[in-house]
């Protein structure tokens, strides 16, 4: 821990975007600053807040002077040393932090989406102009994941991720398997309790997971991917009965994210996936995140927490202010591996991802359905392991022409991606399954 040195100037920060996250950072750097000072070797204070309504009340009182709505008042400072970018979405994002790096900022953001679509251009920007870019704040929230995988495991390869990386999601399926409440229920209550946007699309779509896996995978492999490549499916399609099933069945339902190497080749994916129970992601309830690692020299290791919320992500943007005054971040920053050229692997092909699968159809309860699906799925190489389907409710009308329908859930043996979305182009022809049907990966 660096020595406070008195004599030292104090470091200056601007916050650009004083929104949820940035007055919580605000209110930590003004009620710590002796805390802070210890840990970064100097005092740091907080010079300029960046705003888009001076008027609007925020619930916390700034030094006169230190609120502004022009970012220039941030880039053109030279006595501002540290830039703190909370800016959201890709543009105006991406120009604010490049004139920021020009101006020879160092800069602090939780911006995933920025890093994720425009990351390697960034990252080489800073490198040339030795400048440092941290990003802790941007996946997970209060874990210390990216110093996780970029410092405390630099001895290891990372031979897996499998991670819960959207606390909206978790907390829909949460609430869904323990109320008993349905999807539109659940999400309902996450945004009345603020876990939840207005517009949801991009948690439960698996979009925002999908873009912290990307940077985690970017440091952990040195592959870029992009999220096009990478298959994405959210919870939005599920059925409460789905989690009900899961649960009969000894599973949870948790949408996983996912980046492991097999064979040589990364396998990537994000989509809801049958979880055993007892097992530590199976645990991880409520809007919480949490992330397994293995590393090939420590082994598994586990880390969860919140991962977001204004305070826990004001954490990891504090701290990533703190090392990169003290300078730890510009003697990690430059070693990180963000991207190697060539990349080291390759990204499998989605057929080629192998795995058992959880199917539940909606069929029409009638004879030969179940041989008639148990045929095609075999001659696509898909081994049944168990089947469940409820008995369906006698009529009480004799020779009577009405046809009930009845889910029928099938858990296979390991098969590929590719067998299964062979195996569907002969099972839409089948008129007794009404669409859509659900297929989920089971864990392990």
């Amino acid at each position: 821990m660096p020595d406070r040195n008195p004599s030292l100037p104090p470091a200056r920060v601007g916050i650009i975007g004083l929104g949820t996250v940035g007055t919580g950072v605000a209110r930590v750097l003004q009620q710590h600053p002796e805390r802070l000072a210890r840990r970064a070797g100097r005092p740091i204070e907080l010079r300029r807040a960046v705003v888009r309504d001076l008027n609007k009340s925020r619930g916390i009182e700034l030094a006169p002077g230190v609120l502004t709505d022009q970012v220039d008042s941030v880039v053109n400072d030279p006595e501002i040393d540290v830039a703190v970018h909370l800016v959201g979405g890709v543009h105006p994002a991406r120009e604010i932090m490049l004139a920021l790096l020009e101006a020879g900022k160092d800069v602090v953001t939780a911006n995933k989406a920025l890093l994720c679509e425009c990351g390697d251009e960034l990252f080489a920007r800073a490198r040339a102009l030795g400048r440092t870019i941290a990003f802790e704040a941007a996946v997970a929230g209060g874990i210390p994941i990216i110093a996780t995988v970029g410092q405390c495991l630099a001895a290891n390869q990372i031979t897996s991720i499998s991670a819960i990386l959207n606390g909206t999601s978790n907390y829909i399926l949460t609430q869904m398997a323990r109320e008993n409440w349905s999807y539109a229920q659940a999400l309902r209550r996450a945004q009345d309790l603020g876990f939840a946007e207005e517009d949801p699309t991009l948690d439960v779509d698996g979009t925002d997971a999908a873009q912290k896996l990307i940077i985690l995978t970017r440091l952990a492999f040195g592959v870029n991917a992009r999220i096009e490549n990478l298959h994405r499916q959210g919870i939005d399609r599920l059925d409460l009965s789905d989690l009900a099933y899961a649960a009969e069945l000894g599973y949870t339902v948790k949408l996983l994210a996912v980046s492991r190497l097999v064979d040589g080749q990364l396998e990537m994916y994000v989509q809801p996936t049958l979880v055993r129970k007892q097992t530590p992601l199976a645990e991880i309830h409520g809007a919480f995140n949490a992330i397994g690692l293995m590393g090939d020299v420590v082994g598994q290791t586990w880390y969860s927490g919140p991962g977001a919320g204004q305070m826990p992500t004001a954490s990891a943007v504090v701290a990533d202010i703190i090392d990169t005054v003290a300078g730890r971040t510009q003697l990690n920053y430059p070693r990180l591996e963000l991207w190697r050229d060539p990349p080291p692997y390759t990204l499998q092909p989605r057929e080629k991802i192998v795995g058992r699968f959880y199917l539940r159809f909606q069929v029409q309860d009638q004879p030969h359905v179940l041989a008639d699906i148990a045929d095609i799925l075999g001659r696509n190489n898909i081994s049944i392991a168990s089947v469940i389907q409820h008995e369906a409710p006698e009529s009480n009308h004799a020779g009577s022409a009405t046809v009930t329908t009845v889910p029928l859930v099938i858990m296979t043996h390991r098969t590929t991606e590719g067998n299964l979305q062979a195996a569907e182009v002969d099972l839409a022809k089948i008129p007794a399954i009404s669409p859509p049907h659900v297929r989920m990966p089971v864990a392990g």
